[in-house]
């Protein structure tokens, strides 16, 4: 098997630098750029010359920043390219990430330790009863949760991608668990971010042992992986509205907003918060998974819904 980028030990910032400006260089169009297209192009989108006139650079000075080589480049040079191959926020933080993390070193980064989540944030989130609320550390591990984003996120807590740890992991859900297909309604949208998230965190936290592992074991055993992996997509802030197919609610349709939360200066943590509509059929559906964490089995599994009762609910809060 050829060799896969992730899967090395030692972070290769430089190749990192090189596909993710190759890709995003490609994907633009002379048109799109305010140049003419000219005759027949060998090349896919701009030419390293164009990118390098848009910037206000040499091509000398850009071809030598795409082959990776970032040391002593400005920030304005950054700033520059990141405009000239009209990158989004998302996609200008992680070149700068890249950038940042490619700088040499005078000691031996310090490895990264989990950090325990504080009593007050459990307590914030088991005030949260109608919403479901669980914290994530940046390689996407369920590091604390309330009870109904346990339930709501059932079919991950007990499926078999959980660590070894017993911490449920959304990229080795989606990628190692064949239930992810049936519970997630658009499985194709959650990989895409999730991957996206991934990337943006390695180029945030390059040292991190346990984030290369992770993606060593993806890349190892998912072609999925591998192929999303390489279009270098990148996420850092992400909310917007996901449906599931819950096995005890039925059908789910929730927004989502993940927030920041600084535990720790070494180590990036978010709060996401699920809730439903106001008003609507999910509004139910979600208060009664509530209601069953919140009653004396709340510990067992919801009840699955029986067929035809899901569709008796739906027509009660149907317009006359």
């Amino acid at each position: 098997m050829p060799t896969v980028e992730g899967m090395d030990q030692r972070p290769d910032t430089r190749s990192e630098i090189r596909d993710f400006l190759a890709i995003r260089r490609a994907r633009i169009t002379p048109e799109q750029a305010g140049l003419p297209a000219g005759g027949r192009r060998r090349v896919k989108g701009l030419r390293r010359e164009e990118v390098a006139v848009l910037a206000g650079v040499s091509t000398e000075w850009y071809t030598r920043l795409e082959r990776g080589h970032v040391s002593g480049v400005s920030h304005d040079v950054l700033d520059a390219v990141a405009r000239a191959l009209r990158l989004d926020e998302d996609e200008r933080t992680y070149l700068f990430d890249l950038a940042r993390a490619a700088q040499p070193v005078s000691r031996t980064p310090r490895r990264r330790k989990a950090v325990d989540v504080p009593p007050r944030v459990q307590w914030l989130l088991d005030s949260m009863t109608l919403s479901a609320a669980f914290v994530t550390n940046g390689r996407l591990d369920i590091v604390a949760e309330n009870a109904l984003a346990r339930a709501l996120f059932a079919p991950m807590f007990d499926g078999a991608a959980v660590s070894e740890r017993g911490r449920p992991n959304f990229a080795r859900y989606y990628f190692l668990d064949p239930g992810s297909h049936h519970f997630v309604a658009d499985r194709d949208g959650a990989v895409a971010t999730t991957v996206a998230l991934l990337r943006a965190e390695a180029g945030r936290s390059p040292h991190d042992k346990a984030l290369r592992e992770l993606i060593g074991e993806l890349s190892t055993v998912s072609t999925d992986f591998r192929t999303h992996w390489a279009t270098h997509d990148v996420r850092v802030h992400h909310s917007g509205v996901k449906s599931f197919h819950h096995p005890g609610a039925g059908p789910l349709k929730l927004t989502y907003q993940p927030l920041d939360l600084p535990l720790s200066v070494h180590e990036a943590h978010s709060l996401t918060i699920y809730t439903a509509e106001p008003g609507t059929p999910d509004e139910d559906r979600l208060k009664l998974l509530a209601s069953w964490t919140a009653s004396p089995r709340g510990h067992q599994k919801p009840p699955a819904v029986r067929a035809g009762e899901q569709d008796r609910r739906d027509d009660t809060r149907s317009p006359s």
